[in-house]
This record gives structure tokens, C-alpha cells and sequence, in this order.
């Protein structure tokens, strides 16, 4: 092992609604979407979650996985300018990072053991299921919620705001989506909430109208989409 190389593994992984990388928020808490953090069985110890109870929330740092055998680029296309201006690497929350580390600010809901393994239950996640977990850390208020931090690109209004959009369901398409919220009580609200942040890609935000239909997979089920005068329409649902 050389000075610039460290070992690393992962202690757990996340299982989330989110079975594909479209139409993840872009930033935690966007959506309410939970999670469960299984623990792998080196680190499958009750003792390591001692004291979490008292946090609110937590920090996890996790691997964008699927991107690692893509490598880094110094800079990326930044969705808050509108998909195609760029940005230096380090200063966006790019998935091409040099090591592949992300981190997510989450409501701690607590823990238990679920089919025999220790498992941290979590909300407002923005993670691919699956997704390895490489650390767990408490949300320290006084320490971590700088209130004179400053992000200039949204003050000065080059950022893109967070879209709000209508969402309707085909009457179809909600009956059985009532079907489906037997298993998956937050699913009609999740659906929601994803796609009223306009899943498509940032550049297309501005055509108040899309010809295309796009789908997005929560849970066991995928979802088929339009944009019609700025109003998303869920108009297919199919199991996975």
C-alpha cells in the first residue's frame, strides 16, 4: 500500500425504493423517501449504534457504485444551470468524483433487527438501492448547519430553481397504484413527490410540453410519464 492508496469496505448497504438512478431527487429530503442501512456481518454488532438514538439525523457516506469503472472528469454538467453549462468537479455534487464518495444528510428513525440482521432504519434518502454504505456519522447541528454559509449561485439567481410541477394520475393507472399502496403505504405519495420535481433531464425542463414518455421504477413497479402544459400525467404502471 503506497501513501496515497487506503483500504476501504463497505459496512452495509442500502435497500431503498429507488431501483434505478432516473428519477432519484437530486439531493436528500427532497422526497421522503426511507430506507433501511443493513449492516454487514463484520460490523453486524448492536453496540455500533450505542448512543445514535439521541441524533435526529445522520451523515451517510456511500459509493456512486455504478460509476466507478467510468472514472472522474475535472468538470460536469450542472443541472441547477440547466444541463449543459459546466462546473469544476469539486464544486458540484457530480457522481464522477475521483474516489466515488458520496454523502447524504438523513432522519434517523432508528434500529433493530430485521431478518436477522442489524439494520438502521432512515428517511429522505437519494439513493440507488443497493448502494454500498462506507460510514455512518451523527448530524452535529452546531457543528455541521453553518448559518452564515452562503451558496452565490442560487443568490444571484443562476441556479435553476427546484421544479414544482402538477402531478395527475390516470384513473386506470390509480386504481391500481390503491393496489399497490397495500404493500407500499408511501408509495402514491413518493410517486408524487419524485415527479413533481420533474425527473427528465435539466435542459428539457423549459419545454412545457413533451412529446417523449418516460418512465421511472419506485419499489417493484415502473411508472410511465408525459409532461403536458407543465403537468405530469402518470399514464402506465407495470410490475417489475
Amino acid at each position: 500500500m503506497t501513501p496515497s492508496q487506503f483500504p476501504l469496505s463497505a459496512i452495509g448497504h442500502i435497500q431503498t425504493p429507488f431501483k434505478q438512478k432516473f428519477a432519484i431527487p437530486r439531493q436528500p429530503n427532497l422526497a421522503k423517501a426511507k430506507g433501511q442501512v443493513v449492516l454487514a456481518p463484520d460490523f453486524d454488532d448492536p453496540r455500533v449504534f450505542k448512543g445514535l438514538e439521541v441524533f435526529s439525523h445522520v451523515w451517510l457516506l456511500f459509493l456512486f457504485h455504478e460509476n466507478l469503472d467510468k472514472g472522474w472528469k475535472p468538470s460536469v454538467k450542472a443541472p441547477r444551470l440547466g444541463g449543459n453549462a459546466t462546473l469544476g468537479v469539486f464544486a458540484s455534487r457530480s457522481t464522477h468524483r475521483p474516489n466515488g464518495i458520496g454523502m447524504s444528510a438523513v432522519k434517523n428513525l432508528g434500529s433493530d433487527i430485521v431478518d436477522g440482521k442489524l439494520t438502521l432504519h432512515v428517511e429522505g434518502v437519494d439513493l440507488l438501492d443497493g448502494t454500498p454504505i462506507i460510514d455512518i456519522k451523527p448530524y452535529l447541528p452546531y457543528a455541521d448547519a453553518l448559518p452564515h454559509a452562503s451558496d452565490s449561485m442560487a443568490e444571484l439567481n443562476h441556479a435553476a430553481p427546484i421544479p414544482n410541477l402538477e402531478v395527475t394520475i390516470n384513473p386506470l393507472v390509480q386504481n391500481m397504484l390503491n393496489e399497490a399502496a397495500s404493500q407500499h403505504p408511501d408509495l402514491p405519495t413518493l410517486l408524487t413527490a419524485v415527479l413533481a420535481q420533474d425527473p427528465r433531464p435539466a435542459y428539457r425542463h423549459k419545454l412545457l410540453s413533451d412529446e417523449k414518455t418516460y418512465h421511472t421504477a419506485l419499489y417493484n413497479y415502473d411508472f410511465a410519464f408525459t409532461v403536458k402544459n407543465s403537468v405530469v400525467e402518470v399514464i402506465g404502471i407495470n410490475t417489475l
